[in-house]
């Protein structure tokens, strides 16, 4: 990249463990967080909207951290840019924020030091990043991730297709994940953990059969996260009743919270979102399209 280029990079929120899937299943949704880059005296952060308007404008933004580890651990330097930022991905809001800035700070050093990596060795630096694969496999690759992380390997299985419409439902209140992962017990009896393990296996499997009515039956039955957030997230039992009343396949938690999900069958989306927001005024109740294309990187080049 030379002076005078311009790099757009723009990656998608997400959500994770669709009820039992926890900390293994991520899905891509259409809000966005965008770079415009350019090659400056030092480095910048300028917020362009309101959801970014408090971010740290040095270098101890998020992105320019992680970003300056990426280049460190392969020897590099990150040049000094200015780094126009949009985003329309509520913070702490269990939509993927902060995976979405790990996957921009990954590709921002990619692209800048001319690193050439492969979509398997960011998917591993930005797994090691954030403690598990979900959001930021389906922030890298779009579409559906089912994901393993461990210390020495990142496994991943990239699912392109979802006939489905998602609703978001957003309370006005944060919950950050150190929070709704203390609520969480510290060990399951065996029994449970059986259990647990047993949903979360049928929710995969009615995903790869596309049998949305049990997806949606199973992320209900989860039991490795949801009952123990509840008292954190008050709206997830009501919304879940009020979406099945409204012809949605089911409901889930987005992520550690406090946005729930919400699945119907596909072209009903607009009329699920209607009708869940008459009910839940003090909320934000949107369509949300999922994203197939994950990390898209444009650049022009001065002439």
């Amino acid at each position: 990249m030379k002076e005078g280029d311009m790099l757009k990079i723009k990656v998608p929120g997400s959500t994770a463990n669709l009820g039992p899937g926890f900390d293994s299943i991520g899905l891509a949704l259409g809000k966005y967080l965008t770079l415009e880059v350019e090659l400056a005296s030092e480095l910048k952060f300028i917020p362009m909207n309101e959801h970014v308007k408090d971010i740290p404008t040095d270098r101890s933004n998020l992105i320019a951290k992680v970003a300056e580890q990426v280049a460190d651990k392969y020897g590099k330097t990150l040049p000094s840019c200015e780094i126009k930022m949009w985003s329309d991905i509520p913070l702490a809001r269990g939509i993927g924020s902060s995976a979405a800035a790990v996957i921009a700070a990954i590709e921002l050093a990619n692209q800048l030091c001319d690193l050439r990596l492969t979509n398997e060795e960011k998917m591993r630096i930005a797994s090691l990043e954030e403690g598990h694969p979900d959001n930021v496999g389906a922030s890298l690759y779009g579409g559906l991730i089912i994901g393993l992380h461990e210390q020495d390997s990142t496994e991943l299985v990239h699912v392109k297709d979802m006939e489905v419409d998602v609703v978001v439902v957003i309370p006005t209140y944060e919950v950050f994940t150190s929070d709704a992962r203390n609520v969480l017990p510290k060990t399951l009896e065996f029994k449970t953990a059986v259990e647990a393990s047993a949903i979360s296996n049928m929710l995969i499997a009615s995903i790869f059969t596309k049998n949305w009515s049990l997806m949606g039956k199973m992320m209900g039955k989860d039991l490795f996260h949801q009952p123990y957030r509840q008292k954190l997230i008050p709206e997830i039992i009501q919304v879940r009743e009020k979406a099945l009343e409204f012809g949605a396949w089911g409901s889930a938690l987005s992520g550690a919270g406090p946005t729930i999900l919400c699945f119907t069958e596909q072209g009903k989306g607009n009329e699920l979102a209607k009708k869940l927001s008459s009910v839940f005024p003090a909320c934000t109740v949107d369509p949300v399209a999922i994203d197939f294309d994950g990390c898209v990187v444009e650049q022009t080049v001065k002439k």
